[in-house]
């Protein structure tokens, strides 16, 4: 009897530590981010071989114990191009989720909270931003300031921006009329007060899981106009530039597949974090 009430006891306690865990796809997810962030913050301790230099005498080589991900036309490990490269990627990826961040949260503060003419005048700057595809925005931008992966990263930023004063905005408005913020202002409390000590707090999660989101969008896109040539030249190893430097090789399929796989990977292991964060929030 004493071992099915204990038994009966630590059933609730077993499930309830089950469902506290994160699936198993975002655990991994996780390990992928993290395997990234570490490739950015220290290549040289995953490759011993240079991004830059190679050796001729085995170029084009296919995937081998030696080089995970073959060599490239000049002998160069592609590996290790791969892991150097991801520096440019991930830190141009989080200036464009910043820009878009703080740019776009104070225009969805500021239209949200304040209303009136100064909604009207910063809803219309946001429709404007929304009517423009961001992919075509980001390419009139980095043409203008030129043909730089910061530039990218830059023009990849303001092409965000919409989104993130569109959502700050819808969050402010349902935030602001709540019973808790007009108690702030019964008990003394100014606008500032109010906006700053439980409007924004309240406010900021939904936008946080969308920079998330827009953080896996980025690299997606910044690879893409590294793609087309609107990033960094050679021997740079951005990971858009990689794929565009192997698709003349059609006869090492390896210098295209590699770095794509990482791209995708990376990009939906963020997906997958983001969709999360939005349950559990």
């Amino acid at each position: 009897m004493t071992a099915l009430l204990t038994e009966i006891g630590t059933e609730p306690t077993q499930r309830k530590l089950t469902d506290s865990l994160p699936p198993v796809t975002v655990i991994l997810s996780f390990a992928v981010v993290l395997l990234v962030i570490l490739w950015s913050l220290a290549p040289g301790i995953f490759t011993h071989y240079s991004p830059v230099t190679g050796d001729t005498a085995s170029k084009l080589a296919a995937p081998s114990a030696a080089h995970w991900f073959g060599t490239d036309y000049l002998g160069r490990d592609q590996y290790a191009r791969v892991v150097y490269g991801t520096a440019s990627s991930v830190t141009s990826a989080l200036v464009a989720v910043l820009i878009g961040l703080v740019v776009g949260s104070i225009i969805g503060l500021a239209a949200g909270f304040r209303g009136g003419w100064t909604d009207s005048i910063l809803g219309r700057l946001v429709d404007v931003l929304l009517a423009i595809p961001g992919f075509l925005l980001a390419v009139v931008i980095v043409s203008s300031l030129g043909f730089q992966t910061i530039n990218a990263a830059i023009a990849t930023g303001v092409s965000a921006v919409a989104v993130f004063a569109r959502l700050m905005r819808a969050e402010v408005m349902r935030v602001r009329g709540a019973i808790y913020v007009e108690a702030s202002y019964l008990e003394g409390g100014n606008r500032l007060h109010a906006l700053l000590g439980h409007i924004l707090p309240n406010a900021y999660r939904s936008v946080l899981v969308l920079a998330v989101l827009q953080f896996g969008t980025s690299i997606l896109i910044i690879a893409s106009l590294a793609f087309l040539g609107y990033g960094d030249p050679p021997p740079a190893s951005d990971w858009g530039l990689l794929v565009a430097s192997g698709k003349t090789y059609v006869t090492a399929p390896w210098l295209v597949y590699a770095p794509a796989l990482v791209i995708v990977i990376t990009v939906l292991s963020v997906n997958r974090i983001s969709r999360w964060l939005r349950k559990a929030k």
